[in-house]
C-alpha cells in the first residue's frame, strides 16, 4: 500500500520544531539523529549561520514518519508559510484528541476550536507556533472497526 509520509519546510527553526513535536508525539528521530547542512559534501561555501541548519530530520508518528529540512537562503530558497496544507491526524480516542490538540495548538491560533460537528466528528484546526497547520479529527466510528 502507498504511504504518505509530510515533509516540512522551515527558515532556521525545524530543530526547534521537531523537538517540540517530538515532546508531544514521543520516540526517537530516526537514522541516527538530525543531519546538518555542514555534513553534505560541497557546503563549505556556505555562510557560517547556514552551516548548522537541519538538512533532514524524521520522527516516527504511528505508522508515519513526519520529516523535515531548513531552507537555505544563499542557495535561493525560500519559505513561503501559508494554508495550503495541513497535516491532519485521526487519534485512537477522543481523549488523545484533546491531548495532542492542546500540546501542539500552544501559543500557534487556533481556527477552529475542537468541537464535536454536524457530521458526527470530534475536529478543531489550528496554525502552530512555527506556523505548521493541523487538523484533529476523531470519529467515534473508528472504535467500531
Amino acid at each position: 500500500m502507498t504511504k504518505l509520509n509530510p515533509y516540512l519546510n522551515f527558515d532556521g527553526t525545524a530543530e526547534a520544531a521537531f523537538n517540540f513535536y517530538r515532546s508531544v508525539f514521543g520516540g526517537e528521530f530516526l537514522g541516527g539523529g538530525i543531519m546538518r547542512m555542514n555534513t553534505a559534501p560541497g557546503t563549505e561555501q556556505l555562510p557560517e549561520e547556514e552551516k548548522n541548519r537541519v538538512m533532514h530530520v524524521a520522527l516516527p508518528v504511528g505508522d508515519s514518519v513526519l520529516m523535515a529540512s531548513d531552507i537555505v537562503p544563499s542557495m535561493g530558497h525560500k519559505l513561503t508559510v501559508g494554508n495550503s496544507n495541513y497535516i491532519s491526524i485521526f487519534p485512537e480516542s477522543r481523549e488523545e484528541a484533546d491531548r495532542l490538540f492542546k500540546e501542539l495548538s500552544e501559543g500557534g491560533k487556533v481556527e477552529m476550536p475542537l468541537a464535536d460537528q454536524f457530521w458526527g466528528d470530534y475536529f478543531g484546526s489550528f496554525e502552530d507556533k512555527f506556523g505548521v497547520y493541523w487538523m484533529i479529527n476523531y470519529s467515534a466510528r473508528q472504535e467500531n472497526k
